[in-house]
């Protein structure tokens, strides 16, 4: 059985800091609201609460878990929710002691006693959270549901169920690792990019797909642009200066634009030389992962604490590579950086609290190389070897967040991550991949397996590395 994943899963809208930690509480709580629903029993609620299992419970309070929690809750949606609102609400809530469950309902909630941090793990995935809701009758109704990463929510007994009932994938051609993908390629005679255009159009009309995707890259430009436009201390304690906005002045000068487009516009006349390059894709990924810190709209890529890598590529080729580059070029990247995004999860992970942060600032890394190959004119076999390259060196990467917060050292791992990601696709590109000695499936086995064999306090955890090594109090 193959799994369906399309690019709009890999690519999602959402809030920050986190898409385990954040996104995906937010769409369970949105998720148990619909099931209050199903069982007619919305009307008769008096109280919910919400215990936090794991890494949920350990860097839940650094990744808002706790607001995303009341957010979701509250029937907020978190690709919608105009950002300045959130403040609003959190504070309505904790000053009155009661939360309009779905929109629809008044209810008693204390954010102190109704959302508990339990720092035992459930069996089933290490980042879980159980609702209770309680009638007026004294009946409860509890759920459970694990964050798996990227912001993907499941529940344990669907994901058993699956091993039951075969179920076929709907896509002409489905994928379930890189080398299908590859195969289809070959037989199709078609780039990565239209092999995915196919199987997303088995869903969704071709207007659709342009109008989704130039969204997802919209948010992307939008987000650029308000991390380099944006100074001050971000949230939670560690007092992390933006460095962002510093770096653009810098880099860009007196420029005068009003847009993001105009912007754009503007950082192509700048200097590209060899330093200024760095600097420019230091400072989009920077300003990605700085909006997101400070609980800004992202697009997961493939998660919140990696958003900042898959922009900063594409911006670079935008900017510094092709001056005449088309929403064309900006689909094309897109569709091959989900498709490797989703090869990753099937075989591995894309969450750091069961891989580390191999499974995000790696997996993100792969996806942009992949898709920066392509648009730089890479075969097929070339953007899968572009792909295994910069995962193969982040095998191993820790995820240990100081204070819990996607801060300290995940903001720069992004720029990391952006700059291998070019690195990597111009390797393969030089590359006969007739002489390339690891497939990118052995990568993702062995990343899988690495993930395994990693201590789980090196796992989102902050029970570990940086997080224990530098505490609260040194910042």
């Amino acid at each position: 059985m193959e799994e369906c994943i399309s690019v709009f899963d890999m690519l999602k809208i959402g809030v920050g800091p986190s898409s385990s930690h954040t996104l995906g509480p937010w769409r369970a709580a949105e998720r148990f609201l619909a099931e209050l629903r199903d069982e007619n029993l919305l009307q008769n609620i008096d109280r919910v609460k919400v215990d936090l299992y794991g890494s949920l419970s350990l860097t839940g309070k650094g990744h808002a878990t706790d607001l995303a929690v009341m957010l979701g809750l509250s029937g907020q949606d978190p690709e919608y929710i105009p950002i300045q609102n959130i403040d609003s609400i959190i504070k309505s809530i904790e000053n009155n002691n009661e939360i309009n469950l779905g929109n629809e309902v008044l209810i008693p909630f204390s954010f102190l006693q109704d959302i508990v941090f339990n720092k035992n793990f459930l069996p089933f995935h290490a980042n879980g959270l159980t609702f209770t809701a309680s009638t007026k009758d004294d009946k409860e109704y509890a759920s459970t549901f694990y964050s798996i990463g990227g912001g993907f929510v499941v529940k344990e007994e669907r994901v058993n169920a699956k091993k039951k009932i075969e179920i076929k994938c709907a896509f002409p051609f489905p994928i379930q690792n890189a080398v299908e993908l590859l195969d289809y390629t070959i037989s199709e005679n078609k780039s990565i990019s239209e092999i995915v255009y196919e199987n997303e159009k088995s869903m969704r009309s071709e207007e659709e797909i342009h109008t989704e995707l130039m969204r997802i890259w919209n948010t992307m430009l939008e987000c650029m642009y308000i991390g380099c436009h944006s100074e001050g201390i971000l949230p939670g304690g560690l007092n992390v200066r933006r460095r962002a906005f510093d770096m653009h002045q810098n880099l860009i000068g007196l420029a005068n634009y009003n847009t993001p487009q105009e912007w754009l516009e503007c950082i192509r006349l700048t200097e590209v030389k060899f330093r200024q390059i760095l600097k420019w894709v230091s400072c989009f990924a920077l300003a990605v992962n700085e909006v997101n810190a400070a609980l800004g709209r992202v697009v997961t890529a493939p998660t919140n604490g990696s958003a900042g890598v898959i922009p900063a590529v594409l911006m670079y080729y935008m900017v510094i590579e092709n001056h005449q580059a088309t929403e064309k070029e900006i689909k094309q990247f897109l569709m091959v950086a989900g498709e490797i995004g989703s090869i990753f999860k099937k075989g591995a992970t894309i969450s750091a609290a069961m891989g580390g942060c191999q499974a995000e600032i790696g997996v993100s890394s792969a996806m942009a190389a992949a898709a920066l190959c392509e648009l730089m004119g890479g075969k097929p076999a070339q953007v899968l070897m572009a792909a295994e390259i910069a995962m193969e060196h982040h095998l191993g990467l820790t995820c240990d967040p100081i204070g819990g917060l996607v801060q300290i050292p995940c903001i720069e791992r992004n720029t990391m991550g952006a700059i291998k990601a070019i690195n990597a696709a111009e390797l393969a590109l030089e590359t006969d991949p007739e002489n390339a000695k690891v497939p990118l499936d052995k990568v993702i086995n062995t990343m899988w397996e690495t993930a395994k064999d990693m201590n789980n306090k090196y796992k989102e955890t902050s029970e570990g590395g940086l997080a224990i090594a530098v505490n609260m109090a040194d910042c």
